[in-house]
């Protein structure tokens, strides 16, 4: 059989033009303060920043080695690290765990549980009676579970799981059950290793928010060496005193650094960890997301 090809009318080539020119133009604009904060971080601190540099004359690490040097910023990171990691791990552990059984009509009371868990979602007892719960009731009050617990399921990332597995043949839970397999033993043999899409989806997202969550160590923790590094990096972006630079460092090992390359470096140091983990899971996070989203 052979195809046609329709010829691009003079209208089709200029919206194709257009198109692309503005496909070019986003990837710029989102491309550019990237590479902006990237240059800054490595200006060293005796060039001046009243004069525009797409590349810096002098470029230098300096500022990454006075970020690392900073006490808190390390402290910070290894927080945010800690948080992530396990955070994610039981995140996503309990999410699967919670999707599955309401992913199956034989269920008890599977749409009075999912509509009870739907309701977290557009309703909370509010900030005040959080805390009060997590700090006096849970006495979780500067506790590094307080930073996993509150937040252990995301209903929406819940929801994507569960629609997941809808999608998924009966089939397999039949296989599992005709060689005498419990439902947990066939979550664990037959189903999760046919789901890498969506629980890569999962552990992208649950990553992503704990890495950038800062309010609730904000709110819980007065030990600066307890914080995470988005709260430390917060308080140099948005206080950015002399003070702030110096901290966990001698005040004459930092006298030459220029607080808005340091900034810079900081938030580049915040940023990288999960830039550098979203290429492996990609092609699992578009499967995961395309296929999550269409059954409900």
């Amino acid at each position: 059989m052979q195809r046609r090809f329709i010829k691009p009318t003079p209208g089709s080539r200029l919206f194709d033009i257009f198109n692309h020119l503005f496909m070019v133009l986003l990837c710029l604009a989102m491309i550019y303060p990237i590479f902006y904060l990237a240059m800054l971080s490595l200006t060293a601190s005796d060039v001046p920043l009243t004069k525009g540099y797409l590349i810096p004359p002098h470029v230098s690490l300096e500022n990454y080695a006075q970020v690392m040097s900073n006490h808190y910023i390390g402290y910070g990171f290894v927080n945010a690290v800690r948080r992530t990691l396990v955070g994610t791990a039981f995140s996503v552990a309990m999410m699967l765990l919670t999707a599955y059984p309401l992913s199956k009509k034989y269920f008890p009371g599977r749409r009075f549980w999912t509509g009870f868990v739907v309701f977290t979602m557009f309703f909370s007892g509010g900030m005040i009676p959080t805390y009060l719960t997590n700090s006096q009731v849970l006495g979780l009050d500067g506790s590094f579970w307080v930073l996993i617990l509150p937040g252990l399921i995301n209903t929406y990332n819940m929801l994507i799981a569960r629609n997941f597995f809808m999608g998924l043949p009966e089939e397999l839970t039949e296989s599992g059950r005709i060689d005498g397999a419990g439902e947990l033993r066939i979550l664990l043999a037959l189903i999760l290793p046919v789901s890498l899409p969506i629980i890569a989806t999962l552990a992208l997202w649950s990553a992503v928010s704990h890495w950038n969550a800062w309010f609730d160590s904000m709110l819980y923790f007065s030990d600066p060496k307890q914080q995470v590094l988005q709260l430390v990096l917060r308080r140099i972006v948005l206080e950015g005193s002399d003070d702030m630079m110096n901290l966990g460092s001698a005040a004459d090992e930092m006298t030459t650094v220029n607080p808005e390359t340091i900034k810079a470096a900081t938030t580049m140091v915040a940023t990288i960890p999960i830039v550098l983990v979203y290429p492996f899971v990609q092609k699992y996070f578009v499967k995961g997301m395309v296929v999550g989203s269409l059954k409900g």
